[in-house]
Protein backbone atom coordinates (compact mmCIF):
# COMPACT_ATOMS: atom_id res chain seq x y z
CA UNK A 1 0.00 0.00 0.00
CA UNK A 2 1.36 3.38 -1.00
CA UNK A 3 1.63 6.15 1.60
CA UNK A 4 3.34 9.51 1.90
CA UNK A 5 6.72 9.74 3.62
CA UNK A 6 7.87 13.17 4.69
CA UNK A 7 11.64 13.08 4.08
CA UNK A 8 14.65 15.24 4.80
CA UNK A 9 17.51 13.32 3.25
CA UNK A 10 20.38 15.77 3.66
CA UNK A 11 21.45 15.98 7.31
CA UNK A 12 24.97 16.33 8.70
CA UNK A 13 26.12 14.88 12.00
CA UNK A 14 28.82 16.13 14.35
CA UNK A 15 31.28 14.23 12.16
CA UNK A 16 31.11 16.99 9.55
CA UNK A 17 33.52 19.73 10.71
CA UNK A 18 31.10 22.48 9.67
CA UNK A 19 28.21 20.95 11.65
CA UNK A 20 27.28 21.78 15.22
CA UNK A 21 28.58 19.43 17.91
CA UNK A 22 24.97 18.93 19.07
CA UNK A 23 24.19 16.99 15.85
CA UNK A 24 24.46 13.62 17.58
CA UNK A 25 22.42 10.53 16.59
CA UNK A 26 19.76 10.69 19.31
CA UNK A 27 19.42 14.47 19.01
CA UNK A 28 18.99 14.24 15.23
CA UNK A 29 16.34 11.55 15.57
CA UNK A 30 14.51 13.56 18.23
CA UNK A 31 14.64 16.67 16.04
CA UNK A 32 13.35 14.74 13.03
CA UNK A 33 10.44 13.29 15.00
CA UNK A 34 9.60 16.77 16.27
CA UNK A 35 9.28 17.91 12.65
CA UNK A 36 7.04 14.92 11.80
CA UNK A 37 9.58 13.42 9.43
CA UNK A 38 9.25 9.72 8.60
CA UNK A 39 12.52 9.39 6.71
CA UNK A 40 15.90 11.09 7.02
CA UNK A 41 19.24 10.74 5.26
CA UNK A 42 22.68 11.12 6.80
CA UNK A 43 25.19 12.73 4.44
CA UNK A 44 28.36 13.81 6.17
CA UNK A 45 31.19 15.31 4.16
CA UNK A 46 33.27 12.52 2.59
CA UNK A 47 32.48 10.02 5.36
CA UNK A 48 29.86 7.46 6.39
CA UNK A 49 31.31 6.70 9.80
CA UNK A 50 28.34 8.05 11.82
CA UNK A 51 25.65 6.57 9.60
CA UNK A 52 25.16 3.31 11.49
CA UNK A 53 24.90 5.10 14.85
CA UNK A 54 22.07 7.29 13.55
CA UNK A 55 20.42 4.28 11.87
CA UNK A 56 20.36 2.40 15.17
CA UNK A 57 19.06 5.43 17.05
CA UNK A 58 16.34 5.84 14.42
CA UNK A 59 15.37 2.19 14.59
CA UNK A 60 14.51 2.54 18.28
CA UNK A 61 12.18 5.44 17.44
CA UNK A 62 10.74 3.86 14.28
CA UNK A 63 12.35 6.50 12.08
CA UNK A 64 13.77 5.35 8.74
CA UNK A 65 17.37 6.42 8.19
CA UNK A 66 18.95 6.24 4.75
CA UNK A 67 22.72 5.85 4.71
CA UNK A 68 24.47 8.42 2.59
CA UNK A 69 27.51 10.58 2.02
CA UNK A 70 28.21 14.00 0.50
CA UNK A 71 31.26 13.58 -1.69
CA UNK A 72 33.30 16.53 -2.91
CA UNK A 73 34.63 15.95 -6.41
CA UNK A 74 37.94 17.25 -7.70
CA UNK A 75 35.93 20.06 -9.33
CA UNK A 76 34.63 20.93 -5.81
CA UNK A 77 31.11 19.79 -6.68
CA UNK A 78 29.07 18.19 -3.88
CA UNK A 79 27.25 14.97 -4.77
CA UNK A 80 24.91 13.08 -2.45
CA UNK A 81 25.11 9.30 -2.61
CA UNK A 82 22.56 7.03 -0.90
CA UNK A 83 22.93 3.28 -0.40
CA UNK A 84 20.77 0.50 0.99
CA UNK A 85 23.56 -1.98 1.76
CA UNK A 86 26.25 -1.62 4.41
CA UNK A 87 28.76 -3.17 2.01
CA UNK A 88 28.06 -0.42 -0.51
CA UNK A 89 28.62 2.23 2.16
CA UNK A 90 31.93 0.62 3.07
CA UNK A 91 32.98 0.41 -0.58
CA UNK A 92 32.19 4.05 -1.35
CA UNK A 93 33.97 5.05 1.85
CA UNK A 94 37.10 3.12 0.83
CA UNK A 95 37.05 4.81 -2.56
CA UNK A 96 36.69 8.28 -1.04
CA UNK A 97 39.36 7.83 1.62
CA UNK A 98 41.86 6.53 -0.95
CA UNK A 99 41.37 9.76 -2.89
CA UNK A 100 41.20 12.22 0.01
CA UNK A 101 44.39 13.83 1.28
CA UNK A 102 45.23 16.14 4.16
CA UNK A 103 44.63 16.24 7.90
CA UNK A 104 41.93 18.20 9.68
CA UNK A 105 42.79 21.32 11.67
CA UNK A 106 40.13 21.50 14.40
CA UNK A 107 40.94 25.13 15.18
CA UNK A 108 40.38 26.10 11.56
CA UNK A 109 37.62 23.77 10.35
CA UNK A 110 36.01 22.31 13.49
CA UNK A 111 35.87 18.96 15.27
CA UNK A 112 35.00 15.71 13.47
CA UNK A 113 33.30 13.69 16.19
CA UNK A 114 32.54 9.98 16.03
CA UNK A 115 29.69 8.77 18.24
CA UNK A 116 27.75 5.64 19.05
CA UNK A 117 23.96 5.28 18.90
CA UNK A 118 23.65 6.56 22.48
CA UNK A 119 25.49 9.83 21.70
CA UNK A 120 28.65 8.74 23.44
CA UNK A 121 31.83 10.11 21.84
CA UNK A 122 33.95 7.19 20.67
CA UNK A 123 36.67 9.08 18.83
CA UNK A 124 37.40 11.59 16.10
CA UNK A 125 38.31 11.50 12.43
CA UNK A 126 41.65 13.08 11.57
CA UNK A 127 41.16 13.20 7.79
CA UNK A 128 40.45 16.49 6.04
CA UNK A 129 36.78 15.70 5.45
CA UNK A 130 36.01 19.25 4.36
CA UNK A 131 38.46 18.91 1.47
CA UNK A 132 37.96 17.86 -2.13
CA UNK A 133 38.74 14.35 -3.27
CA UNK A 134 40.82 13.62 -6.35
CA UNK A 135 37.80 11.96 -7.96
CA UNK A 136 36.24 13.40 -11.14
CA UNK A 137 32.53 14.09 -11.00
CA UNK A 138 31.65 11.44 -13.56
CA UNK A 139 33.61 8.77 -11.70
CA UNK A 140 31.76 9.54 -8.46
CA UNK A 141 28.32 9.25 -10.08
CA UNK A 142 29.31 6.05 -11.89
CA UNK A 143 30.63 4.51 -8.66
CA UNK A 144 27.43 5.37 -6.78
CA UNK A 145 25.33 3.65 -9.43
CA UNK A 146 27.68 0.68 -9.68
CA UNK A 147 27.11 0.14 -5.95
CA UNK A 148 23.33 0.31 -6.39
CA UNK A 149 22.94 3.81 -5.00
CA UNK A 150 21.20 7.06 -5.83
CA UNK A 151 23.24 10.06 -7.02
CA UNK A 152 21.84 13.54 -6.37
CA UNK A 153 23.61 16.83 -7.11
CA UNK A 154 23.63 18.95 -3.95
CA UNK A 155 22.09 22.46 -3.63
CA UNK A 156 22.39 23.34 -7.33
CA UNK A 157 21.16 26.90 -6.72
CA UNK A 158 24.15 27.78 -4.53
CA UNK A 159 27.19 29.59 -5.91
CA UNK A 160 29.70 27.39 -4.10
CA UNK A 161 30.13 23.61 -4.15
CA UNK A 162 27.27 23.07 -6.60
CA UNK A 163 27.42 21.61 -10.07
CA UNK A 164 25.93 24.80 -11.58
CA UNK A 165 28.05 27.12 -9.45
CA UNK A 166 31.31 25.30 -10.17
CA UNK A 167 30.81 24.22 -13.78
CA UNK A 168 28.00 26.46 -15.00
CA UNK A 169 26.19 23.49 -16.54
CA UNK A 170 25.39 19.81 -16.08
CA UNK A 171 27.70 17.70 -18.25
CA UNK A 172 25.95 15.86 -21.05
CA UNK A 173 25.50 12.20 -20.24
CA UNK A 174 25.91 12.62 -16.48
CA UNK A 175 23.34 10.16 -15.13
CA UNK A 176 22.16 11.94 -12.01
CA UNK A 177 18.97 10.67 -10.35
CA UNK A 178 17.87 14.12 -9.16
CA UNK A 179 18.93 17.67 -8.40
CA UNK A 180 18.63 19.16 -4.93
CA UNK A 181 17.62 22.78 -4.39
CA UNK A 182 18.18 24.75 -1.20
CA UNK A 183 15.53 25.51 1.45
CA UNK A 184 15.04 29.14 0.32
CA UNK A 185 11.41 29.50 -0.73
CA UNK A 186 12.18 31.91 -3.56
CA UNK A 187 14.72 29.50 -5.00
CA UNK A 188 12.30 26.57 -4.77
CA UNK A 189 9.72 28.49 -6.76
CA UNK A 190 12.33 29.54 -9.31
CA UNK A 191 13.68 26.07 -9.93
CA UNK A 192 10.32 24.31 -9.71
CA UNK A 193 9.06 26.37 -12.65
CA UNK A 194 12.26 26.06 -14.65
CA UNK A 195 12.33 23.72 -17.62
CA UNK A 196 16.06 23.91 -18.30
CA UNK A 197 16.95 20.79 -16.28
CA UNK A 198 15.62 17.39 -17.34
CA UNK A 199 16.03 15.86 -13.88
CA UNK A 200 13.65 15.43 -10.96
CA UNK A 201 13.98 18.19 -8.35
CA UNK A 202 14.12 17.52 -4.62
CA UNK A 203 14.63 19.82 -1.66
CA UNK A 204 16.15 18.98 1.72
CA UNK A 205 17.41 21.04 4.64
CA UNK A 206 21.17 20.40 4.45
CA UNK A 207 20.94 20.82 8.22
CA UNK A 208 24.16 21.46 10.11
CA UNK A 209 22.36 22.33 13.37
CA UNK A 210 19.32 20.89 15.12
CA UNK A 211 17.13 23.94 14.46
CA UNK A 212 17.39 23.44 10.69
CA UNK A 213 16.22 19.82 10.55
CA UNK A 214 13.09 19.62 8.42
CA UNK A 215 13.14 23.27 7.35
CA UNK A 216 12.85 21.94 3.81
CA UNK A 217 11.71 18.48 2.80
CA UNK A 218 10.28 16.37 0.00
CA UNK A 219 7.35 13.98 0.28
CA UNK A 220 7.52 10.55 -1.36
CA UNK A 221 4.46 8.42 -2.15
CA UNK A 222 5.98 4.96 -1.72
CA UNK A 223 5.34 1.58 -0.10
CA UNK A 224 8.26 1.75 2.32
CA UNK A 225 11.27 3.89 3.07
CA UNK A 226 14.15 2.46 1.06
CA UNK A 227 16.40 3.24 -1.89
CA UNK A 228 14.44 1.18 -4.39
CA UNK A 229 11.11 2.82 -3.60
CA UNK A 230 12.65 6.29 -3.51
CA UNK A 231 14.14 5.74 -6.97
CA UNK A 232 10.74 4.66 -8.30
CA UNK A 233 9.20 7.84 -6.89
CA UNK A 234 11.85 9.99 -8.59
CA UNK A 235 11.06 8.20 -11.86
CA UNK A 236 7.28 8.39 -11.34
CA UNK A 237 7.12 4.64 -11.73
CA UNK A 238 4.38 2.18 -10.60
CA UNK A 239 2.24 4.91 -9.05
CA UNK A 240 5.05 6.28 -6.93
CA UNK A 241 5.67 10.01 -6.98
CA UNK A 242 7.39 12.84 -5.19
CA UNK A 243 6.59 16.47 -4.42
CA UNK A 244 8.75 19.18 -2.84
CA UNK A 245 7.71 21.28 0.14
Amino acid sequence: MLRWFRADLHLHTCLSPCADSTMSPRAIVKGAKKQNLQMIGICDHNSVENVEAVRMAGKREKLAVMGGIEITSQEEVHILGFFSKKTALRDIQDMVYKNLSGENDENLFGEQILTDEHDRVIGSNRRLLIGATGLPLEKIVDAIHRLGGLAIASHIDRQSFSIIGQLGFIPKGLTLDALEISPLASQKRKYSSSQRHSFPLVTFSDAHCLEDIGRSFSSFLIEEANIEETKKALMGKDGRKMIIR
